[in-house]
């Protein structure tokens, strides 16, 4: 059954979007802003008022997948009446998207500059997460020198740039693993410059579009709002895994029936992507992924990242 509805998209911002600042100046006026729990269930209200639906787009960059349990979590609260016709999309992005990303503006780099991967700072699981996708964008790529800085955070980035500079870096690029580049630093003796935006204003709008279709499309086949499978977004998070044997997994219940009412439900960790094939590159391919190949345990491959960003804001 078709879904004829219009539906305004509102995307969820947390830190990886500066809770919204970073996003005003690069989604379309149709698009509402807003960060989780009361202002996103304000915004909402708002529309209902006005006779229109809502899709929403929780907008990690894979980092968060709280992000995705949390607005779930928010929906699921309401009234029946009041999120009626609400979808819930896949997150704006995994940490493969967000890998290739950063290989992609790796590649726009001269070689012989050092990279400093920042990204506003999360909690201790988010940060720590940051060093494993550099190590990948490192892993696959030309630079010798690749570290990380967070904005807010332990090292900052200007610590993270005299961290280079001691290691023998004349110049350091900053890639952002958010979605606002990062002002470089002024540090003495360092060249510091910006690779510019990670995820440019076209692929932000053409990925949000994507992830608005495959809502439409799931509820269109199956009535499933997304809401149930959301839920388990942040199950394999690293927080949840570290308690002593039998404690600290109360936060983790979910309301009767939350997450088994789909016969079609995602498994555990759809936080990083609910596995629909095309989320990462696969059969759609419109946000020019790279293919995922047999032995390469989910990673993606660095030759076909190189055209995942142009710049044609």
């Amino acid at each position: 059954m078709a879904d004829h509805h219009h539906r305004r998209t509102v995307v969820v911002c947390g830190p990886e979007a500066g809770y919204g600042e970073a996003l005003h100046d690069l989604v379309g006026p149709d698009v509402l802003v807003v960060t989780g729990g009361r202002e996103l269930i304000r915004a909402l209200a708002g529309l209902r008022r006005s006779g229109e639906r809502a899709c929403v787009v929780p907008m990690t960059l894979g980092r968060d997948p709280e992000l995705v349990a949390d607005t779930a979590r928010t929906l699921r609260a309401l009234p029946s009446a009041q999120v009626s016709g609400t979808l819930l999309a896949e997150p704006f992005g995994t940490d493969r998207h967000l890998i290739a990303w950063l290989r992609a503006a790796a590649n726009r780099v001269p070689e012989a500059s050092a990279l400093l991967v920042t990204a506003p700072s999360g909690g201790l699981f988010e940060d720590a997460e940051l060093y494993r996708i550099a190590r990948l964008v490192r892993g696959h790529g030309a630079h010798r020198l690749v570290e990380v800085a967070f904005t807010g955070g332990d090292p900052d980035p200007a610590e993270g740039v005299r961290r280079c500079g001691l290691l023998g870096a004349p110049e350091v690029a900053l890639l952002t693993a958010g979605f606002a580049p990062v002002e470089p630093p002024d540090v003495p003796g360092v060249t510091a410059v910006s690779a510019g935006p990670t995820v440019s204003r076209a692929a932000l709008a053409r990925v949000l579009a994507e992830r608005v279709a495959d809502a439409r499309q799931r509820w269109s086949a199956h009535r499933d709002d997304g809401i149930a499978g959301g839920l388990t977004a942040a199950d394999d998070h690293g927080h949840n895994h570290t308690h002593p044997p039998g404690e600290g997994h109360d936060h983790h219940t979910h309301p009767p029936g939350a997450d088994h009412g789909h016969d079609h439900s995602h498994p555990a960790g759809g936080g990083h992507g609910h596995h629909h094939p095309h989320a990462s590159g696969g059969e759609h391919g419109h946000i020019h992924l790279p293919s995922v190949g047999p032995h390469d345990h989910g990673r993606p491959h660095l030759p076909s990242a190189a055209h995942v960003i142009r710049s044609t804001a």
